[in-house]
């Protein structure tokens, strides 16, 4: 009998999900009938204006088309009774003096005839009718003022409802990634003329290949496009690729989007490795500020914050999404952080070949500032460049201005402004290690190198901050310095 119960159940819980769906069906075909009527009054009134705004302009085209008729004729008409009005006169000028001639001649008396004749004669040159043209100044042909709509009648019989539009087809040989911007070109596999417009979506992943269906970056969109290619411009390129994908527009209905793409976007990108800091830098993934307070306080709060004693390294950070390979481990604790006169902090992913490019900003009331490379096991008492571990611009607004490159305990003084914005590229296997105006791609310095151990990107400040820019591809402009040898030149000698 309870088995039966339970059975019973089971089926009113099954009935009862079934009768709720079907209510929901109803409700929605009842939703659907009142958007049909409502989308076809709208489609309707839709219609009825677009045939007003072809009525407009045939009103119009009418109208102009019969006052240049009505013009052209009242031109004809005046030349032409004008003609006949100076032809009328001269007919009866010329009868006039027909008469008096016959007159004259049937005349007895001899003695005034000479005379008469020769009256005659001169009215008979300076007659009128001598001077006349006996043609027509104009035609009576209208038929430059004829018509044949033919052919717009054709068009006019072919209109239809607007086709949904076609899926556009991205040309992968015509895109291009560079300058962390992207040129995206695409074409639609069919001639359409009624395309108003297109929509470009895009997002950033770290999977190679098509895109997923869920992503934790939203797709992006842009709209209005008028052309078939778009370049994405100022893009920071914090994840390994970027999904893209196209739909056309008209008037009234977009199309399916394209087969998406992928597209690589090659950049460095690194974070701050706080746990490698000195303990008067205040570390923000991407920031450093100069604290004198420092040591225990920073320490609390850094563990207050975190709620399990962690330092607040990037590298337990959750919105740093998936981990580069290269991405260094935490490889320093607390009592291995730069100290003593070391006001230094390291990037948390090691380079150990290929090329990158990366940019700083300090404040330019900073004390000392630093920027460079160093290999990993820089002496926690080493300052930047003092070493032969480590390679580094140097500012120094201490007492006097100085802008130096040092390596291995020696400087170079540098003839050239000291810039708000430094530029870093480092080619690892090429060996070299070059600063930039990041503004304006002046090269401010290089150093040749062999280097024999993965290298990390190296910050030093003293009594002032800076803000790391990365996510950076190495420009054009310092790939093209680079081919032309400029490293080589005498006003960049590398260190030795």
């Amino acid at each position: 009998m309870e088995d039966q119960r339970e059975a019973l159940r089971k089926i009113i819980t099954t009935l009862a999900v079934k009768n709720e769906e079907i209510q929901s069906f109803i409700y929605s075909l009842k939703q659907m009938l009142l958007n049909v009527e409502a989308n076809s009054v709208k489609v309707q009134e839709d219609l009825e204006a677009e045939f007003q705004s072809l009525f407009a302009p045939l009103e119009e085209l009418k109208e102009s088309m019969l006052m240049k008729i009505k013009q052209d004729r009242a031109s004809r008409t005046y030349e032409l009774q004008n003609q006949l009005a100076a032809c009328t006169r001269a007919l009866e000028s010329s009868e006039e003096l027909l008469e008096t001639a016959n007159q004259t001649l049937q005349a007895t008396d001899s003695e005034d005839f000479p005379q008469a004749a020769k009256q005659i004669k001169d009215g008979v040159t300076m007659a009128p009718a001598f001077r006349l043209s006996l043609k027509a100044k104009v035609s009576d042909n209208m038929s430059h003022l004829m018509v044949d709509f033919a052919q717009e009648r054709q068009m006019l019989q072919a209109l239809k409802f607007l086709p949904v539009p076609g899926a556009p087809v991205i040309d992968l040989a015509e895109s291009l990634v560079a300058d962390n911007c992207v040129t995206l070109a695409w074409r639609m596999p069919d001639e359409d003329s009624k395309i108003d417009h297109y929509v470009l979506e895009y997002r950033r992943t770290n999977f190679e290949g098509p895109p997923r269906l869920k992503e934790d970056h939203p797709w992006m969109v842009i709209e209005g496009i008028r052309q078939t290619e778009y370049t994405l411009t100022g893009l920071k390129f914090d994840m390994k690729y970027m999904n893209f994908r196209v739909k056309a527009c008209n008037k009234a209905v977009a199309g399916e989007f394209s087969e998406p793409v992928t597209l690589e976007t090659p950049a460095f990108m690194f974070r701050l490795d706080a746990s490698t800091s000195h303990q008067n830098l205040r570390v923000d993934e991407l920031s450093v500020e100069w604290d004198a307070m420092g040591g225990k306080v920073q320490d609390i709060k850094a563990r207050e914050k975190d709620g399990k004693g962690r330092t607040a390294s990037p590298v337990n950070s959750p919105a740093r999404g998936t981990p580069s390979p290269k991405r260094m481990p935490s490889g320093r604790g607390g009592r291995d952080r730069f100290t003593a006169e070391s006001y230094t902090v390291l990037g948390d992913t090691l380079i150990d070949g290929g090329e990158h490019y990366w940019e700083v900003r300090y404040e330019p009331d900073s004390k000392a500032f630093g920027v460079g490379v160093a290999y990993r096991n820089l002496g926690r008492f080493e300052q930047l460049g003092k070493t032969a571990a480590s390679w580094c611009l140097h500012v120094n607004n201490w007492l006097q201005v100085t802008f130096t490159a040092k390596h291995a305990n020696k400087a170079k003084a540098l003839d050239a402004p000291v810039p708000d914005c430094l530029g870093v590229h480092c080619d690892f296997h090429q060996g070299f290690l070059a600063f930039y105006n990041a503004r304006t791609k002046q090269l401010l310095h290089t150093f040749k190198a062999k280097f024999t151990q993965p290298l990390l990107p190296a910050f030093t400040v003293w009594c002032g901050s800076f803000q790391v820019t990365t996510g950076l591809q190495v420009p054009s402009s310092v790939r093209c310095l680079q081919k032309r040898g400029s490293a080589t030149s005498s006003s960049n000698t590398s260190l030795t």
